[in-house]
């Protein structure tokens, strides 16, 4: 079955947040991620909350009805927000980079795609539907580096992996949208 990607950019996206939810639980209650259900309560409460950032943009993947995918990202506004994750990845690109990279930027926050619909290439068009109206191309994510399979994806589709932690299994990186400006300047793994 053909898919089509529609944009929203606000309470739209609100009647899709139980599919949503679905898809959340598909993609990330499994390996590598296991989260468990209540990680997929909490983001949907963080949906809420999410729609009404600035810039907030969903890209959301339907197969006939059926919800097969989605991506969200909003703007990053300074100062840099120090919940979740965001203090590793200030640590890892330092307190000016991060701040001149990431803060105005489009940020990338979810990336899920159901496992059937996984490997035709949904998730790529999701992440540029979701990043290309980025203002000067300037878009960015975190992944763990517990996904190499993520990472790997991400290489493929020109994102720049911009920070590198030890190689302990642990951790998360930033990586760079194909049009960042700053994704030449980013350090290369030794």
């Amino acid at each position: 079955m053909m898919t089509a990607v529609r944009v929203f950019e606000g309470q739209d996206l609100r009647a899709h947040f139980p599919d949503l939810h679905s898809v959340y639980v598909d993609a990330f209650c499994a390996p590598p991620w296991n989260e468990d259900k209540e990680r997929a309560v909490e983001f949907t409460g963080r949906l809420s909350d999410s729609i009404r950032r600035p810039g907030f943009r969903a890209a959301v993947a339907f197969a006939g009805s059926e919800v097969v995918g989605f991506a969200t990202g909003w703007t990053t506004l300074a100062p840099f927000p120090t919940d979740r994750c965001y203090p590793q990845a200030s640590a890892g690109l330092g307190v000016e980079r991060t701040v001149e990279w990431l803060c105005g930027a489009r940020e990338i926050d979810e990336l899920a795609v159901r496992p059937a619909a996984q490997g035709t290439g949904l998730a790529a068009g999701l992440l540029t539907a979701v990043s290309a109206d980025a203002a000067d191309g300037r878009s960015w994510l975190l992944t763990s580096v517990r996904s190499t399979r993520a990472m790997s994806f991400y290489r493929r589709q020109g994102w720049t992996q911009a920070t590198h932690p030890s190689p302990d299994g642990k951790g998360i990186v930033v990586f760079l949208g194909p049009r960042h400006p700053a994704r030449t300047l980013a350090a290369r793994p030794l």
